[in-house]
């Protein structure tokens, strides 16, 4: 599960796939939307162009800062090993049989999928869930997958149902993970076996599947992944996308990320994931997302997991703050115990980033970038804005108590507060350019652990 804070930066439906994707048949030729790829190189010559309809572009606005996903899947059950441990190598039987008889043994009775969104309330605006990993068992009734999912085997109930229904009622938008790849599936490697010119698995499986989650959870984004081993036509990415965009029950907000097919991730999605744990050096020109995990070694729990291999509060909220001011969101990711359980140093991480937020969100949602991301001379202070209006967020505070910024011009009328502390600070005109501003005294907050502040700053340019 992953758990997001996001940024007011619109993301776009980005529908203009056709420079990564071949023209499906029966699509009919309707492009929606205008794309914004970094790439727009034609996939191959002689290709047939989609010529524009009548659809109108239509934008889904999201509020910057961060979210979180949850990471359960088939393998979550053997506990000291992460969700790669049953990755195809030699005994693919051994690994399978594994995998099952752990599962009989899962029965998430401490899931209670109101408690495991609590901490979203508090931390993020958005949650993504695992529907379905690379190994292909299902967290729902999926009516391809008989016996490999949640209600057939295991806890007996319909993870991705019940996590849905209590997100919502908290107000909260709900994300779907979906490989299109399975390991083990033989319709797959049957498919792999012919260079992916035959599609037994994508009509028969993955289809099938990815149109059942749509019509019956209606997800506000789907992060799909598993794409990187066929091109999009051997996925057929262009069809659904299209039905997705054109005719299905979220039409109108639903958003996608940038894994529909191999070379298609970071040059065409809604939003660009790029890669695992990407952090651009500048300002990108697309929506994106950085995709991080509270256990830095692995996606899914792990009960030989060390304190030393868990984020600090820190990392988690210079990783926040600097995908913040890059025009990103930030998707945190933790992974349930087999019981459904969210260990409690996860639980103490979470907390403590809604912690901050609670005091420096007004910094962090539904800003967008500003005209600087970070001073030139430190990686220690970043930016972020609303419409006039300038925060600095700096990760260590200054030994003599006095904040240099050198990129905002003050004015007369500049007035210059620290979100969490009562009335306005003093300050003075830097030589040269830029402001020094005296912070209070004493700290913020009573906690020395804190890190991360913010300055809110009004009539600067």
């Amino acid at each position: 599960m992953s758990l997001a804070s996001n940024s007011a930066v619109t993301w776009r439906n980005d529908r203009d796939w056709e420079d990564c994707f071949s023209e499906p048949e029966g699509l009919g030729g309707c492009r929606c939307g205008t794309s914004r790829q970094q790439n727009t190189t034609p996939r191959g010559e002689g290709r047939k162009e989609r010529k524009p309809d009548t659809c109108s572009p239509k934008e889904c606005d999201r509020e910057q800062g961060s979210r979180g996903r949850i990471h359960t899947d088939g393998f979550s059950t053997q506990g000291n090993k992460p969700e790669w441990f049953n990755k195809p190598r030699r005994n693919q039987k051994c690994c399978e049989r594994r995998g099952k008889q752990a599962l009989s043994t899962a029965a998430p009775s401490a899931l209670r999928a109101g408690g495991m969104g609590s901490p979203g309330t508090t931390v993020g605006r958005y949650v993504v869930l695992t529907t379905k990993h690379h190994e292909g068992f299902t967290n729902w009734g999926s009516p391809v997958s008989w016996n490999w999912n949640s209600v057939d085997t295991g806890p007996h109930r319909d993870l991705v149902g019940e996590l849905g229904e209590a997100l919502r009622e908290s107000n909260l938008r709900y994300g779907l993970y979906h490989s299109l790849m399975e390991w083990f599936n033989p319709l797959y490697l049957a498919d792999k076996q012919s260079d992916f010119k035959t599609q037994s698995f994508v009509l028969k499986k993955m289809m099938p599947e990815l149109y059942d989650l749509v019509l019956k959870y209606k997800p506000d984004l789907i992060w799909s992944d598993g794409d990187w081993e066929a091109p999009d036509s051997y996925w057929n990415s262009t069809s659904f996308l299209a039905w997705l965009y054109n005719d299905s029950p979220v039409k109108d907000t639903v958003v996608v990320n940038d894994r529909w097919g191999r070379g298609c991730s970071c040059h065409h999605g809604g939003f660009y994931n790029c890669a695992d744990k990407y952090r651009p050096g500048t300002l990108p020109d697309h929506k994106w997302e950085m995709c991080s995990s509270l256990d830095k070694l692995s996606w899914g729990y792990r009960s030989n997991m060390s304190l030393a291999e868990v984020m600090d509060e820190m990392s988690m909220i210079e990783e926040l703050v600097q995908t913040v001011s890059l025009g990103g969101n930030y998707l945190l990711n933790v992974g349930p115990t087999k019981e459904g359980v969210i260990v409690p140093i996860f639980q103490e991480r979470l907390l403590a980033l809604g912690r901050w937020l609670d005091t420096n969100g007004e910094a962090i949602y539904e800003s967008q970038p500003w005209r600087v991301q970070m001073e030139n001379t430190t990686d220690t202070v970043w930016y972020t804005s609303k419409g006039p209006v300038v925060f600095a967020i700096f990760l260590l505070w200054p030994l003599d108590g006095v904040l240099c910024l050198a990129s905002p011009i003050p004015s007369p009328g500049t007035q210059v507060t620290l979100l969490g502390f009562g009335g306005t600070l003093e300050w003075q005109k830097q030589p040269g350019q830029g402001m020094l501003i005296t912070l209070p005294h004493m700290l913020p907050s009573p906690l020395s652990a804190q890190s991360g502040w913010a300055v809110k700053l009004e009539g600067v340019k």
